[in-house]
């Protein structure tokens, strides 16, 4: 016959499985073992596109996150026509663009929504040795079409015009060859570069070199030349862009599919709003208010 357990056996038997009991609960659970509520999931927003835009996304994305510990935005280059095409076809949740929608785009994607973060100039820039520190726009196209090819044709030293502009997925790219280019071509020998950063590193280490940036981009290893457009020359900067006095200047969008909800609509209205806005400015772009 079994032995039978006896009643301190069988006390210590009900004990071990208790114990096991707790412990496997403890091990098992995601949530707050203070307070017994469930561990928050982590949201995460996708936004890409455009490099104009990019250091906007970035350092708000930035910013939001140290306010929302939940929350995962990840944010990459690649272009306006990147952004816009992962935004329409569902692989991003915000596409970044620094031009309007094109008429191709807006009949593949009719239900992208466009939402202006900030304003911003383009800005002719060249060698920061370089003794031509004005320009028409007249000249500027002259140049990228390639009708003027050496800097002492236009009061400069006897040096060949290094032209360089971005790919045809930028968005800065399509804005200059409407407002500056009026849809003519731009010259073959055109040095075509895939992010603003490239084109202001090339510039800075070609001394014939002319090509456009955005206005967040200029620093000291570049100069920045005033550009005239009928009126008086003037200089690329943040309040002249307000004013109006600057003649080559866009807004920069943030396109969603629909109307945004939840974090992307929380994230647009944070880049909208005060805070972002300053941020806005501290990076050099222009705010909308």
């Amino acid at each position: 016959m079994k032995k039978l357990l006896s009643v301190p056996g069988i006390i210590a038997l009900a004990g071990l499985i208790l114990l096991a009991t707790l412990f496997s609960g403890c091990v098992g659970s995601t949530g707050d073992e203070n307070t017994g509520t469930a561990a928050k999931t982590i949201e995460s927003l996708r936004v890409t596109g455009s490099t104009t835009v990019l250091p906007i996304a970035q350092l708000t994305a930035e910013a939001y996150m140290e306010e929302n510990l939940y929350v995962d935005i990840l944010v990459s280059g690649g272009g306006s026509s990147v952004g816009v095409q992962a935004v329409g076809e569902g692989t991003a949740d915000i596409g970044m663009a620094s031009r309007d929608l094109k008429e191709a785009e807006k009949e593949s994607y009719p239900d992208l929504v466009s939402h202006v973060v900030a304003r911003d100039g383009i800005a002719v820039i060249v060698h920061k040795d370089n003794p031509v520190k004005e320009l028409t726009i007249a000249q500027v196209k002259s140049v990228y079409k390639g009708e003027i090819t050496n800097w002492k044709e236009l009061g400069g030293d006897e040096m060949e015009i290094v032209v360089v502009g971005r790919d045809s997925a930028s968005g800065t790219r399509e804005y200059f060859y409407k407002s500056v280019m009026d849809k003519e071509d731009f010259v073959r020998t055109q040095l075509e570069k895939n992010s603003n950063g490239a084109v202001k590193q090339t510039i800075a280490q070609t001394p014939g070199a002319v090509g456009y940036v955005s206005l967040g981009y200029i620093d000291n290893t570049v100069l920045a030349v005033k550009i005239k457009d009928g009126g008086e020359f003037v200089e690329p900067t943040v309040d002249n862009v307000i004013s109006g006095d600057y003649p080559i200047a866009r807004s920069l969008n943030m396109f969603t599919k629909g109307e945004p909800t939840g974090l992307a609509a929380d994230y647009l209205a944070y880049i909208t709003g005060a805070d972002g806005q300053k941020l806005v400015a501290e990076e050099g772009f222009v705010p909308l208010a």
